[in-house]
C-alpha cells in the first residue's frame, strides 16, 4: 500500500527544531517542538515515517548539514534550501519559529523553493580548511592595518619599498619607543601580525598538501594554467564549487557567483545596474583578484611555463587565448572611460567562463 506524502518544514536552531508537517493537499499543519539531538530527531521522524512518505526541507545556515545527513541515513528525502531565494511577502512583518516552519512546508509543497548542493563530508572538511585560511587572511589584514596606523601616528613612515616584506619587518623590529605603554602596544601589534602570518602560512601548506591528493591534483594543475590563478586560489574554487560540472553552461557559474549585472526592466524599458553580488562571495573574490592580472599584456612567465608542463595542448592554447581575450577586454573598457575596478569585474565574469570551460573540457 502506497503511503501518503507529508511535506515537512523545519526551522532549525543549535538546540531546538520546530517542525511543521503538511499533508499532500490542503489541511492544517501539525507543529512540533523538538530538541536538536540525534535521539529526539530519530524518535520523532521514525514515528512519522511509519505513517507517510516524508519530504523534508530546512534553510541552509549555521546548523550546517548534520540534520540532512541524519535524515538521509534514515532513508528520508531531505533538501537544504537557499535562504536568499525563499519568496517573501513585503507586508509580512511577523516572524516566529512556528510561522517560519509552516511557511517552509507550504512553499516546499508548492515547489517554490530552491535547494542547494549539499557537499559530502569529505568536501565539507576541505571547505572548512579553506575557509579557515580565509578567516585568518581577513584577521591578518585588520592586524596589519592597526600596526600601520599606529606607526603613522608616531611618525614612523616606511618609504623603502613594499610593506610586509622581509626588509619591512626588519625595519619594524628595529623601532624603539620611549614610553613603556607605547612599547607594549607596538609589541602587541607586531606579534599579532607575525602570529597571523605564520598561521596563514601553516594553513596554506596544509591546503597545498590536499591539492596534491588524487581528488584535486588534476583540476588544480589545470586551473593554475590560467593567469592569476595559483594553487591556493584553485583550491578555494574547487572547495567552494565542489564540481564545475554542476553548471550546464558558463553563464550559470557567472550567475551563481553574482558577477552578472542586476536588471530592472519593465514596460519595454531595460535598466541594468551593478553586479548582483549574490551566491558565493569566496569564489567571487578569488575571480576578481585573479582578473587584476589581465591588466598586463599577455606573457608566459616562469610560473606559467611550469604549469603548462604535462598539460594537453588544447588546455595550454585555451589558457593563452584567455590571456589575449581578457587583456583586450580590459584595455577596451578602460579605453572607453570605464574605471579600472569596473573593467576588472567584467574581466572576472569572463574569466569564470574560461575556467568553467577548462575544468569541464568544454573548450571550443
Amino acid at each position: 500500500m502506497q503511503k501518503d506524502i507529508s511535506y515537512v518544514g523545519v526551522d532549525a536552531h543549535a538546540r531546538s527544531l520546530v517542525v511543521a508537517r503538511l499533508p499532500e493537499q490542503g489541511g492544517e499543519p501539525e507543529i512540533v517542538d523538538l530538541p536538536n539531538t540525534p535521539k529526539a530527531v530519530h524518535r520523532a521522524f521514525s514515528r512519522w515515517q511509519k505513517d507517510a512518505d516524508l519530504r523534508v526541507c530546512y534553510e541552509a545556515g549555521p546548523v550546517g548539514y548534520d540534520l540532512y545527513r541524519r535524515l538521509a541515513a534514515m532513508g528520508i528525502a531531505c533538501e537544504v534550501i537557499a535562504p536568499a531565494l525563499i519568496p517573501r511577502r513585503p507586508g509580512d512583518r511577523v516572524k516566529t519559529d512556528r510561522r517560519d516552519a509552516t511557511k517552509l512546508a507550504r512553499l516546499y509543497r508548492a515547489g517554490e523553493l530552491t535547494p542547494i548542493r549539499v557537499p559530502t563530508a569529505d568536501d565539507e572538511a576541505v571547505r572548512d580548511l579553506v575557509r579557515a585560511r580565509e578567516d585568518i587572511r581577513k584577521d591578518l589584514i585588520s592586524a596589519r592595518h592597526r600596526l600601520a596606523k599606529f606607526m603613522i601616528r608616531h611618525g614612523r613612515i616606511w618609504s623603502e619599498g613594499g610593506r610586509w616584506t622581509l626588509r619591512h619587518f626588519a625595519w619594524l623590529r628595529r623601532q624603539q619607543f620611549e614610553r613603556t605603554p607605547e612599547r607594549s602596544t607596538f609589541e602587541h601589534y607586531l606579534l599579532q601580525v607575525e602570529h597571523l602570518a605564520n598561521r596563514r602560512a601553516a594553513l596554506e601548506a596544509e591546503i597545498l598538501t590536499v591539492a596534491q591528493s588524487q581528488r584535486y591534483q588534476k583540476l588544480v594543475r589545470r586551473l593554475v594554467c590560467y593567469r592569476g590563478v595559483k594553487e591556493v586560489s584553485a583550491m578555494v574554487l574547487l572547495a567552494e564549487l565542489y564540481d564545475f560540472n554542476r553548471f550546464a553552461k558558463a553563464e550559470e557559474l557567472m550567475s551563481f557567483v553574482g558577477l552578472v549585472p542586476s536588471e530592472y526592466s519593465s514596460a519595454g524599458r531595460v535598466q541594468r545596474g551593478g553586479i548582483t553580488k549574490t551566491g558565493n562571495s569566496h569564489v567571487r573574490r578569488i575571480l576578481v583578484e585573479a582578473a587584476w592580472a589581465y591588466r598586463h599584456k599577455p606573457s608566459v612567465g616562469p610560473r606559467l611555463k611550469r604549469a603548462f608542463v604535462g598539460q594537453p595542448p588544447h588546455v595550454v592554447a585555451h589558457a593563452k587565448k584567455a590571456q589575449v581575450r581578457l587583456h583586450r577586454r580590459y584595455a577596451k573598457l578602460v579605453g572607453n572611460g570605464k574605471r579600472a575596478q569596473v573593467a576588472v569585474v567584467a574581466v572576472a565574469r569572463e574569466l569564470a567562463g574560461f575556467l568553467w570551460a577548462g575544468a569541464t573540457d568544454a573548450i571550443a
